[in-house]
């Protein structure tokens, strides 16, 4: 059995077009992550479906139960993968993803999905910290633009900061190309 597992990170429907919280690129980043994900199938890794739910009356998106917190069609969970339900923004808090993970005898894990600046780099340090050999598919992964004192931060350039900052310590970042070539 393999050692590595593939965890798609929060591709709910809230993040597309139409949805309360729409990312960049979000269509083209889950078409990676479904390549990506028929391939781990394929090869036999754990496959890992993490969905946020915001707790209380004033989610601003994934309110619990909503059409917006459901897992997007294109990259739906099949019968025996595993799904996990989180509350914070790093995935190993309150959840079971780390034992999930050390019970199957994972090594190496491989992270796509959304947000990129939120979930996908906290749990891409926290993958590292734990020891695990991390890899962030960039361009399977979305985020949007942001805000700081006044300046106003394209999705692009949130992309390529937090890519950068993932790059430099915590895991290997590569297209989706690269990867299945790889």
């Amino acid at each position: 059995m393999s050692t590595r597992a593939l965890i798609l990170i929060d591709i709910q429907n809230d993040y597309f077009s139409g949805g309360k919280w729409p990312l960049h690129d979000m269509d083209a980043a889950a078409q990676n992550a479904a390549r990506v994900l028929a391939a781990a199938r394929q090869t036999g890794q754990m496959v890992i479906h993490l969905r946020h739910e915001f707790e209380g009356d004033d989610a601003p998106f994934f309110a619990v139960g909503s059409q917006g917190a459901h897992i997007h069609t294109s990259v739906a969970p099949l019968e025996g993968e595993s799904q996990v339900l989180k509350h914070k923004v790093n995935a190993f808090i309150g959840t079971d993803l780390k034992a999930l993970l050390d019970n199957a005898g994972i090594k190496e894990i491989t992270l796509v999905g959304a947000m990129s600046h939120m979930c996908i780099d906290a749990a891409a340090r926290a993958s590292a910290d734990y020891g695990y050999a991390t890899t962030v598919i960039h361009d399977a992964c979305a985020t949007r633009d942001q805000e700081f004192e006044g300046s106003h931060v394209a999705a692009t350039q949130v992309q390529a900061a937090y890519m950068a900052a993932l790059a430099f310590a915590y895991a290997t970042v590569t297209s989706t190309e690269q990867y299945l070539a790889g």
